[in-house]
């Protein structure tokens, strides 16, 4: 293969990780639209994107080993060829995140509208927000923005542990609202989880561009406050 070739071909498989991206960051917002306004009709959209998605993975995933096979590249393509293979497997994860969002939504169809003291759209927007951010540090290849997604998680993890303690609360003082408090608390786990695909696809941008691995960031810094020596 040429490198003129070789080179298109990664423009290619960037391309179709694109296509996927929109997909899954379509198939979220579809599953969150869904929940907010108790659409059936939009959770057939989101499991019908849930096919595409997993087709293109399977797609990307054979190009990108295609790839590796028969150029063996070396430095920044091939951390780049690597980072799509895992950042391809993270978009497939998002796509299973709507899905097991809009199954939630279809499980609640028959149950009666109640308040309750979380705020899931909140919650789906700063996780959008972060896959969103993600994938444009991809394209503009910009590891400070993919920096600034890590940065993102924190609050998403909190707002998921804010709304297992509100839930479950409500859950034991009033067991008429326990089986929507339940799907709210699982649809509040899956939208962490998105946020947590979020920031491993910052953590490959950051990878390819830089070179530097700052997977597990948070424990490595936790573990360097928890080393550093007391000052008087």
């Amino acid at each position: 293969m040429t490198r003129i070739r070789f080179q298109q071909s990664l423009e290619d498989l960037k391309e179709n990780l694109l296509v996927m991206a929109g997909l899954a960051e379509q198939a979220i917002q579809r599953a969150i639209e869904a929940y907010r306004v108790r659409d059936l009709s939009i959770c057939d959209l989101v499991a019908r994107s849930e096919v595409a998605i997993n087709r293109m993975e399977r797609d990307i995933d054979q190009a990108a080993l295609d790839l590796l096979a028969m150029e063996q590249p070396m430095a920044k393509d091939l951390r780049f060829i690597l980072s799509v293979i895992k950042i391809n497997a993270d978009l497939e994860r998002v796509g299973d995140a709507a899905k097991a969002i809009s199954d939630r939504v279809r499980s609640m169809d028959q149950l009666p509208l109640v308040d309750l003291p979380v705020d899931i759209p909140r919650m789906a927007t700063l996780a959008a927000d972060m896959v969103r951010k993600s994938l444009q540090s991809f394209i503009e290849a910009d590891a400070e923005m993919a920096r600034t997604v890590l940065t993102m998680d924190d609050a998403v993890d909190a707002m998921n542990r804010s709304a297992y303690k509100t839930l479950t609360k409500a859950m034991e003082e009033n067991s008429v609202v326990a089986p929507q408090a339940l799907n709210a608390l699982m649809i509040a786990r899956s939208l962490e989880r998105v946020a947590d695909h979020a920031t491993n696809i910052a953590e490959d941008v950051i990878f390819w561009v830089q070179g530097a691995d700052v997977r597990h960031h948070k424990s490595v810094q936790q573990a360097a406050k928890q080393s550093k020596p007391a000052t008087n």
